[in-house]
């Protein structure tokens, strides 16, 4: 067969291929990233440079002893085809190392020999995103813009997150930026999976306290499709028993610490399933109640290194200085006005003995799997021409694009309606 035949006969059997791996796709919603898929070569760059990154950085500073140089780091390694980006690498590693998550661990997941696998979302982003094999770790483009952001906040993220061991904010696990000379540039941030494991949750939630746009149509029972349902499809109450207080006043900590970065249109993700008996079993067991009091201990030593929300407020922040609802918390203060340690010895909650125990929270016969995630959203001038715009196209409808003060009291509302 002459030359130009059989590259004529390749690129069809090639655009064969591709169009039978999107069809699955869409049926699935994750793929593994082998060597016929277009991000292979990618995948593999990413790979071997977060494994070259991460072996520089074994011993990290603890969390309260941390510099400004720490957050302004950068370093940059250069590989065969590509370089890549590190940005405030001792930073995460601290961060890593409060969750007990050691680096071998870390660097193990992410660049095994296993393939990524590409999530197909539903987000109106343009992002990419990739799980680790063992679906433990998010990887997600980001814009410049988006990663300026967030390293510009790192430090309050960092302060809220000592304040507030147990927040339900997803942990950012690393921020890079890889590079491949005359083809591509990417920045992508590292995520800790808010479903891990994800092998007995029955549905899975994403929450913004809205009514338009908010439905999404369940899979026929039975189908293999991972569907993440929407504000309009929950149905029912979040049963947590002693755990509820806490849940709440958490949501609305988390959410008045995002108000305060004047952001919006972040969500809540809520996954469920049925505890188990094995389950039910190692909750009640002694050696399980141990080792969870001493890792919510253990999580919770040591003070803040300034205080919480130490920025200049937004135009709407300074209408009103406290968390939206009746029994809120205001902005920089503790809630009842109590004293620090006071406020931390109640505030506390008991960790599940839990790889992921930060995200999840046990009821009397469910578990929950909770995080709030996508902040990355600023209310900036064009935010506020698309709420003027939806005001007047959807009169008296609850839309996502609202203040950020109105945004977070929107979403404690939904929270403290649907919780007992």
């Amino acid at each position: 067969m002459p030359a130009k035949k059989k590259a004529s006969a390749s690129g069809a059997t090639r655009r064969r291929r591709w169009w039978q791996l999107r069809m699955l796709w869409s049926m699935l919603g994750v793929f593994e990233i082998n060597q016929n898929h277009d991000f292979y070569d990618l995948a593999c760059f990413i790979k071997t440079g977060l494994q070259t990154a991460l072996t520089d950085n074994l011993d990290p500073p603890p969390l309260e002893q941390l510099t400004a140089d720490c957050f302004k780091k950068q370093e940059t390694q250069v590989h065969e085809g590509f370089q890549m980006q590190t940005f405030s690498g001792p930073v995460f590693s601290s961060l890593r190392r409060s969750l007990g998550l050691s680096e071998e661990e870390y660097r193990s997941s992410l660049s095994s020999d296993d393939f990524y696998l590409q999530f197909i979302s539903n987000s109106k982003s343009k992002a990419d995103f990739f799980i680790t094999h063992d679906k433990r770790f998010f990887l997600k483009t980001q814009s410049h813009r988006e990663v300026k952001f967030l390293l510009s906040n790192l430090p309050l993220y960092v302060d809220h997150l000592n304040r507030y061991p147990h927040s339900l904010l997803v942990r950012f696990m690393g921020v890079h930026k890889i590079t491949v000379p005359n083809h591509t540039k990417k920045y992508f941030i590292i995520m800790q999976s808010v479903f891990f494991p994800d092998d007995r949750i029955s549905s899975r939630y994403d929450i913004k306290g809205c009514e338009l746009g908010r439905w999404t149509a369940p899979t026929p029972q039975g189908s293999p499709v991972i569907s993440v349902l929407k504000d309009n499809n929950f149905q029912g109450q979040i049963t947590l028993g002693p755990e509820r207080s806490w849940f709440e006043e958490q949501v609305e900590l988390d959410s008045a610490f995002l108000r305060s970065l004047n952001v919006l249109d972040y969500s809540l993700l809520i996954g469920q399933q049925a505890l188990h008996l094995d389950e039910l079993d190692q909750r009640h067991s002694l050696a399980t109640l141990v080792n969870r009091t001493t890792k919510s201990l253990d999580l919770d030593e040591g003070p803040p290194t300034r205080p919480l929300l130490e920025r200049q407020r937004s135009l709407d922040e300074e209408q009103d200085s406290g968390v939206p609802g009746g029994g809120g918390v205001p902005l920089g203060t503790l809630p009842g006005g109590g004293a620090e340690g006071e406020f931390h010895a109640r505030h506390r909650r008991l960790l599940p003995d839990f790889q992921n125990a930060v995200h999840v929270l046990d009821g009397p016969q469910r578990r929950y799997f909770v995080g709030i995630i996508d902040v990355f959203t600023q209310y900036g001038w064009r935010k506020r021409l698309e709420h003027w715009y939806k005001a007047l196209r959807f009169p008296g409808r609850s839309f996502s694009t609202v203040s950020p003060h109105a945004y977070s009291l929107r979403l404690c509302q939904w929270v403290r309606s649907r919780t007992q």
